[in-house]
């Protein structure tokens, strides 16, 4: 569709889309990172560090899967800094001994992915922070308009109306308290069932915190740790929480991964080498064989990128933002911005691009109305463009952060997107419905986030009574 010809065709796949995918430091910084995790993870695995994780997060065989569900669930709240790293360390921490114990790995793709995004993009300090910030910054530049309060300020004030986010993560919270499966992660979940747990096995008690839980926290405070060295202009303790946001925001995200992951996996090999050899093997051969587990998935993620960058280059999102050329009401502004995200998003995966996009379009166009129109709408229509953006980054099958969570958690992309569709789908529409449509109108934000949550639970029981 963009080329001229079968020569030309070839030019522009080669040089325009493969070549440049290759030159960008940042997807390279994602292959290694990736890499080295795939190798970090099948370490702490035959170490027998995950089995001691199990005896001490298993209390009782029949409710080892829920333990399993609730783990990940927090330590997907831990790693709030960044999407893409929560995604891989949760995945590829608790995917596999979780099946061991009747958790399908669907299922803990789903609570992987649904507290990356999510969780990084209502974060205070996280590498999202600063491209958040510039593109309100960008907003109102482009309409030449003073800002009467920073940035930072804004984005505190959009958290309470990032309702997809909160919805996303509220609708999880439920799930997992109630067991509840809808649409294809009942197959899943009823065929995962039929198996047995794993039996406890003894091991000595350091086993787990050396094994395990040393390695982990080195890679989540390097991560962190790295972020703010590189973002700061001096080393010294942050004075505020915005110029601790500012610092890590404005990091550069692809070399800390990238060493971060380098010095987990050196003291991953230390803390697992004395396990390894009793089994007779070596720790070289074992991170080997933890990468090539990942070099398959690999190749899907970067077809999803040049897919992605031939969508933007038919300029399908040029399209679709002509949706805001035309003036509307003020009162479904708001929505009208959630709908157009999610679009943009799920389109062409990347949430970044949908907040560069929709952000310096949908400020001014606020701004555009009087002064009462600007304090009330402001902060919806900020945090409408971030859960769209976030919509896509959640469920798109061109999103990075959805192979990467299909990725970690060893299954398919296509079987992660079709069972965590439909409640990504539920999360959007009560982000629409009991969230930036009563918004609009005045609704308090507080209201219409325990409204939403009581719908959820009036769903829940009424799906379990029909479908018991």
């Amino acid at each position: 569709m963009l080329s001229s010809g079968f020569i030309h065709f070839f030019e522009l796949l080669f040089i325009d889309h493969l070549f440049s995918l290759i030159a960008n430091r940042w997807n390279l910084s994602i292959i290694l990172f990736t890499l080295m995790l795939g190798g970090f993870a099948e370490l702490l695995e035959r170490g027998g560090g995950f089995n001691a994780l199990i005896n001490r997060v298993v209390k009782r065989a029949e409710k080892a899967p829920m333990s399993m569900q609730w783990c990940a669930f927090g330590l997907g709240m831990i790693c709030f800094f960044d999407g893409l790293a929560n995604s891989m360390i949760v995945g590829k921490s608790l995917a596999g001994v979780a099946e061991k114990n009747g958790v399908p790995r669907e299922k803990m793709a789903y609570i992987v992915d649904s507290t990356s995004s999510s969780v990084a993009c209502i974060a205070l300090v996280s590498t999202w922070i600063a491209y958040q910030l510039a593109m309100i910054q960008e907003g109102f530049t482009l309409a030449h308009v003073e800002m009467q309060t920073s940035a930072f300020s804004l984005f505190i004030y959009s958290i309470p109306y990032n309702f997809y986010c909160w919805f996303t993560l509220i609708l999880l919270g439920l799930t997992l308290l109630t067991q509840w499966n809808v649409g294809p992660m009942r197959l899943v979940n009823n065929r995962s069932s039929k198996g047995g747990g794993v039996p406890i096995v003894s091991f000595p008690p350091n086993t787990l915190f050396r094994a395990v839980w040393v390695p982990i926290l080195v890679l989540i405070l390097s991560l962190f740790i790295g972020l703010y060295i590189s973002g700061s202009e001096k080393l010294y303790w942050p004075t505020s929480l915005e110029q601790l946001s500012i610092s890590i925001g404005e990091a550069n995200t692809a070399r800390v991964l990238v060493m971060s992951a380098i010095i987990s996996l050196i003291v991953a090999c230390l803390m697992n080498n004395k396990p390894i050899r009793q089994q007779q093997e070596q720790v070289h051969h074992v991170i080997g064989k933890g990468m090539r587990k990942i070099c398959g998935p690999i190749a899907i993620l970067f077809s999803a990128w040049l897919l992605s960058g031939i969508l933007k280059s038919l300029e399908a999102h040029v399209l679709l933002s002509e949706l805001l050329s035309q003036k509307i009401d003020i009162s479904w502004f708001p929505a009208l911005i959630f709908i157009t995200g999610a679009i943009l998003s799920f389109s062409t995966g990347t949430s970044w691009g949908t907040m560069g996009l929709l952000m310096p379009l949908a400020v001014p166009i606020v701004l555009g109305f009087d002064d009462i129109a600007y304090d009330l709408y402001i902060s919806p229509v900020i945090a409408a463009v971030f859960s769209g953006a976030v919509f896509g980054d959640h469920c798109s099958p061109f999103s990075d952060t959805t192979i990467v969570a299909s990725i970690s958690c060893g299954i398919e992309p296509f079987e992660h997107v079709k069972t965590q569709l439909p409640y990504a789908l539920l999360a959007s529409g009560m982000a629409l419905f009991c969230g930036f449509i009563p918004i609009g109108f005045g609704v308090h934000p507080g209201g219409l986030l325990f409204l939403g949550t009581g719908a959820f639970v009036l769903l829940i029981s009424l799906h379990k009574k029909v479908f018991r």
